[in-house]
């Protein structure tokens, strides 16, 4: 179960802006910086997950760093999330879900290559880190247009899905959940450490898909460590590996002809 994290404001010109946050999202708001566990922090740059001892700062970033080193020189629609989710096939503009949107790293990827992107987090420190990534996109000149593709939505994924109209389901669903891990790959990067700490596994990846699968009208796309066990239930219609991912393909054309998808 989730623990309840605090978020505290270290910058008094950004104190509106915590406070925001902190009732859009539901969170505790706190006047002093804790001394144990996670918090969410509000600085004068941006909104962090912190905690005291060795690990890092983790925040969601758009414009800078390794999201703006893939958009500049990730091979456009070459890269294996595009081929994944269909986008050289399709024609005119993709509506694309991201059902575990996280820190919206590939979300923002579709986005640059010209997707329209739902991102669906149901974890309230998570929407917040989205909310004030998105937030700083919206102004930063080079990446504005983007992020104006980019819709955040703070609901648990499979009953947003479940809930949509026929007439706004996505052309994919992309799906990246939170296995738990053991042994040697429990070693994950401080992010993924972090949120499993304050965000807790996907124990119901099963129903997601199944919600995904029903919401899709092309294609359901599930990544993977390379090595990683697939979701339990419908086997993958296709798979597309890399190095270390493997993209899981669920196509409905394929499924609804097999007599496999769940309305």
């Amino acid at each position: 179960m989730p623990i309840s994290t605090p978020l505290f404001c270290a910058d008094s010109a950004r104190r509106e802006r915590a406070a925001q946050l902190a009732e859009r999202y539901a969170l505790p708001l706190v006047r002093q910086r804790p001394s144990s566990g996670y918090w969410l922090e509000m600085g004068f740059e941006r909104l962090e997950l912190v905690t005291t001892g060795k690990h890092g700062a983790v925040y969601a970033e758009f414009a800078e760093g390794a999201a703006r080193h893939r958009r500049e020189q990730g091979g456009g629609r070459g890269q294996p999330v595009a081929k994944a989710i269909g986008l050289k096939g399709h024609p005119g503009e993709m509506r694309v879900v991201d059902a575990t949107a996280g820190l919206g790293r590939d979300a923002f990827v579709l986005a640059s290559l010209g997707c329209q992107v739902t991102l669906v987090e149901r974890s309230p420190v998570a929407a917040a880190l989205l909310d004030d990534a998105l937030d700083r996109a919206s102004v930063a000149p080079d990446i504005m247009e983007i992020a104006a593709r980019m819709t955040l939505v703070h609901a648990d994924a499979i009953r947003w899905l479940v809930a949509l109209p026929a007439e706004a389901r996505p052309d994919v669903v992309y799906v990246d959940p939170m296995f738990p891990e053991t042994g040697k790959s429990a070693a994950a990067k401080k992010d993924m450490q972090a949120f499993q700490q304050v965000i807790g596994d996907d124990l119901d990846s099963g129903a997601l898909l199944a919600a995904a699968i029903a919401a899709a009208r092309g294609r359901v796309v599930v990544k993977r460590p390379r090595l990683g066990a697939a979701i339990t239930g419908i086997p993958p219609s296709a798979c597309l590996e890399g190095k270390s991912t493997r993209f899981d393909i669920y196509s409905i054309k394929a499924l609804v002809s097999a007599g496999k998808r769940a309305e």
